[in-house]
This record gives C-alpha cells, sequence and structure tokens, in this order.
C-alpha cells in the first residue's frame, strides 16, 4: 500500500453519466495482486471535504491504472473537469481479489452499475490469461451501458426499461447465461440489493459464488469502522467483535457470498 501522486493521461465519458479515467501509478501498480483491489482517491485536500474516495481498479495496463466512475455528486463532478497531465492523489493498492481460475467451472461475471469495474477487470485478466468466462452486465437503461450485448460470444447485457438486451434486474440475465453451462461459479460486484439477489439465486441453486460490496469507507484502512458488514455467524451467543462483523476495506471487498449478510 502507497500513497502516490498518478498522473492522469485521459479522463472521458463513455456512457450517460459514466467515466472513465486512466493514470499512471508505477509504485501503486507494483503491488497490485488482482481484481477485486480498490484505490482510495484524494478529490479535493481541504477541511469540507478531507475524505478520500474508493474507486475499484477497471484495469492494469503497464504501469497505467484505469477507473470507472459514475457521477454522484460534487466529488465526482470534479473527477470529471480532471485533464490529461493532472495530478491525482492516491492511496493503494487495496483489499483483497477474486479467487477464481478453477478449471473445474466455468466463471460467471456478473456486474451492474459502476460495481462493474472489478468485473471487467476480471474479464479482461481472463482474456489475456486464457480463461474462458462469461460476462454478465446489468443497468438501468441502453445509455448506461457501453459494451455489446453478444450473447453468442457469451456477454449478456440487461436493462430494467429493456431498452436493450435482457428485459429486468440482473437475475433473468444470470438465467440466460446459465443456460448452456453445467458447473458454473459466479463473481458479483454491484450494489447491495443486486448483489443481494445474486445471493439468494446462487443460494438456491448451489452455486458457488463471490461477491465484492461496495461500501462507503472513510478511511480505507480500518481505522474508522465506517465499512461494517455482518458476518453470517453473527447470530452466535458468544462472540468477539471481529467474528460478527467485518470491515470492508480491509477483510473485502471480496467475500464469499455465503460469508456475509446483505439487507
Amino acid at each position: 500500500m502507497r500513497i502516490e501522486i498518478a498522473t492522469i493521461l485521459e479522463n472521458k465519458l463513455i456512457a450517460s453519466n459514466i467515466w472513465e479515467m486512466k493514470m499512471t501509478a508505477p509504485e501503486i501498480v507494483e503491488q497490485y495482486k488482482g481484481a477485486g483491489q480498490f484505490i482510495q482517491i484524494l478529490v479535493q485536500s481541504s477541511w469540507d471535504r478531507p475524505l478520500r474516495r474508493p474507486m475499484s481498479i477497471a484495469a492494469i495496463d503497464g504501469d497505467q491504472i484505469a477507473i470507472i466512475y459514475k457521477v454522484f455528486g460534487v466529488m465526482t463532478q470534479i473527477l470529471t473537469k480532471l485533464k490529461p497531465g493532472a495530478a491525482l492523489d492516491i492511496l493503494g493498492p487495496l483489499g483483497n481479489t477474486f479467487t477464481w481460475g478453477n478449471d473445474e467451472f466455468t466463471s460467471v461475471l456478473v456486474g451492474g452499475g459502476v460495481g462493474l469495474a472489478p468485473i471487467l477487470n476480471m474479464y479482461g485478466e481472463g482474456i489475456v490469461s486464457g480463461q474462458e468466462s462469461v460476462l454478465v452486465i446489468g443497468a438501468r437503461t441502453s445509455k448506461e451501458h457501453f459494451i455489446d450485448h453478444d450473447p453468442q460470444n457469451n456477454v449478456f447485457l440487461a436493462t430494467d426499461d429493456g431498452t436493450i438486451g435482457i428485459a429486468g434486474t440482473i437475475i433473468p440475465a444470470i438465467k440466460k447465461s446459465l443456460e448452456n453451462i453445467s458447473k458454473p461459479a459466479i463473481f458479483a460486484c454491484g450494489p447491495e440489493p443486486m448483489l443481494k439477489a445474486v445471493q439468494d439465486f446462487a443460494a438456491t441453486h448451489q452455486i458457488p459464488a463471490q461477491i465484492s460490496v461496495e461500501s462507503y469507507m472513510g478511511c480505507g484502512v480500518g481505522i474508522c469502522q465506517g465499512c461494517v458488514l455482518e458476518r453470517s455467524n453473527g447470530n452466535i451467543s458468544e462472540h468477539s467483535y471481529h467474528e460478527k462483523y467485518s470491515l470492508v476495506c480491509i477483510d473485502g471487498p471480496v467475500y464469499e457470498s455465503k460469508d456475509v449478510i446483505l439487507a
């Protein structure tokens, strides 16, 4: 883990309200372990807004890091104004990684919203390593998609409004993607309601699953205790704090789906 002043190479709009930023950060890249890890960005160094913003790593290329972010508020709006050549204070790499590559299973990579960043990272790593996988991406509308619906090549898009791909939540698209798969394993990242649906689906169909949990966090290193997640063994009568709860920033963000409780 390092603090590094990255140099922005590219910062562009790729879909409705969704941006991709590429930056050079060789020291952080040197410590990078795999898809699932994230960085913390200090967007603005001020007493009014002192907290870093967590961003999943969407790709690593040489000494470059790519992130994909959606404009939600003032800080992400400020990010959109940064031009190539600008400096950005980042902390990372943080968190753990997805564990995959078992030839016994076909990997089904599921992303929703800006939670698609680590999923696209996995997908890209799989292409490089020759790891066969299926990609399933959900969004509210076609305007938020920036890849093509291509079931023949195992790329399935879903939209809430049915404007592209498979209509509805991510679950019908997952079901469609599984039609020709005998032993799937699911890897997912997205908003908590989506992860809860994936968690329930995987449990019902006895499919092994890992989920990367999106969480608000102040520090990213376990100090502020702001990203608490309840473990599935939280109903035991005697426990320590860490048996009942987990910190997404240092214990995650990737978990075995069965190990955590989602609302």
